[in-house]
């Protein structure tokens, strides 16, 4: 019986050693299995034509922006606020003192009353020479009615001798002249209006409103300052909708068309893309440059007035082949980029020299060449080495 047993424990023991090396063949180790678990996918190095850029300095201006000035003399009665305060559009900013013309409106708006009365009297005065010939011709006061009527017995028929004709010519020469009452008159009246019309431009002059909603950013003037037409009261301009606004050597302006994106750096904020908004037609004579406008992407933490850098590509240079990565082969030793280079099973960390940024891919300057296989997204802590450590021989 025991003999049985352990002869059966022998069958059991074979079993369980041929089963092992079947699955874990000699040679195994740990670091094997490691080292093809960290591999995560590779890319081979392709080159690509890359233009030379050249870099141009700028200023961030507001897309809108505008200087009010005084439109007639005056004091300055009213300022809205203070710099960075925002308005509304149609908002009064800035108003001057309107009482002296307040006062020649009412003295315009009385000669317009009395020209309107006297055109309605020259009308009345037309209309009953008209009905009522010689109605107006004064009467005799008091007395008897009866030697007036005797007079025109008389003189009647001392007209009729003599004709009909000279009647006709006074009573047309009366017409005539209430006609040019009346013309006279509405003359008066279009005199007087146009005066009210131009007292209330005036005064429409004497407040400056905002044109579009935007923000004050320099007060020139304070309240009670004494003014004359044409100085400058204050500046007003929209800064939710920003500009670069820079100065191209006229040799780069053909590389450059309105609506083309280009990288741009700024002060506050880092690298963003730009849009050519504006190209100006003729360039500055002493300066032989010409000035373009990017517009920059909404709510840019930036502000008017700083400094910007715009890569302009300089088509008149050639073009050079450079290496171009995907970001995500980056690995960061402290400030310094790098990758992991695969050649003959090893993995080598090569630190770069980067150029510009494309999207999710890269330009490298040096340290790398077209053609050599690097590592895609490497695992943190990544170490270079073997990636499959050569397997041990079986003596």
């Amino acid at each position: 019986m025991q003999i049985l047993t352990q002869q059966l424990r022998k069958l059991n023991f074979m079993v369980l050693m041929a089963t092992m090396l079947t699955v874990f063949p000699i040679g195994f180790s740990l670091a094997q299995t490691s080292g093809s678990a960290s591999s995560s996918g590779s890319y081979v190095v392709q080159a690509r034509p890359i233009l030379t850029a050249v870099t141009l300095g700028g200023t961030v201006i507001p897309t809108k922006e505008i200087t009010l000035s005084a439109q007639l003399p005056g004091r300055v009665e009213l300022i809205a606020g203070e710099e960075g305060d925002s308005f509304k559009k149609d908002n009064v900013l800035v108003a001057l003192n309107t009482e002296e013309l307040l006062a020649q409106r009412r003295a315009a708006t009385a000669e317009w009353a009395n020209a309107d009365a006297t055109l309605r009297k020259a009308g009345i005065d037309y209309q009953r020479e008209i009905f009522s010939p010689n109605s107006l011709k004064s009467k005799a006061p008091g007395g008897m009615g009866m030697p007036f009527m005797f007079d025109d017995m008389f003189t009647e028929p001392m007209s009729d001798m003599i004709g009909h004709s000279d009647s006709r010519v006074d009573r047309s020469a009366t017409l005539h002249g209430y006609s040019i009452q009346i013309e006279q008159a509405r003359n008066s009246l279009i005199s007087a209006r146009s005066q009210i019309e131009a007292l209330d431009a005036k005064l429409r002059d004497a407040r400056g409103l905002a044109p579009f909603d935007g923000v004050i950013i320099k007060k020139l003037v304070e309240v009670g300052d004494t003014v004359q037409p044409g100085q400058h009261l204050l500046q007003f301009a929209d800064t939710n909708a920003l500009q670069i606004q820079l100065e191209v050597p006229a040799r780069l302006v053909p590389g450059l068309q309105v609506g083309m994106v280009v990288p741009a750096k700024l002060d506050v904020g880092g690298w963003v893309q730009v849009r050519v908004a504006q190209i100006f037609p003729i360039a500055d004579p002493d300066r032989h440059t010409v000035t373009v406008k990017f517009d920059l992407p909404v709510n840019t933490l930036t502000g008017a007035g700083q400094y910007a850098q715009v890569e302009i590509q300089d088509v008149n240079s050639p073009a050079k082949y450079l290496p171009v990565i995907p970001t995500a082969a980056l690995v960061w030793r402290g400030s310094l980029p790098g990758v992991y280079v695969l050649n003959n099973n090893r993995r080598e960390l090569r630190l770069l020299r980067l150029g510009n940024t494309y999207g999710s891919e890269v330009t490298v300057l040096s340290g790398l060449k077209a053609g050599e296989t690097i590592e895609l997204n490497p695992q943190p802590g990544m170490s270079s080495g073997w990636i499959n450590p050569p397997q041990n021989e079986n003596k």
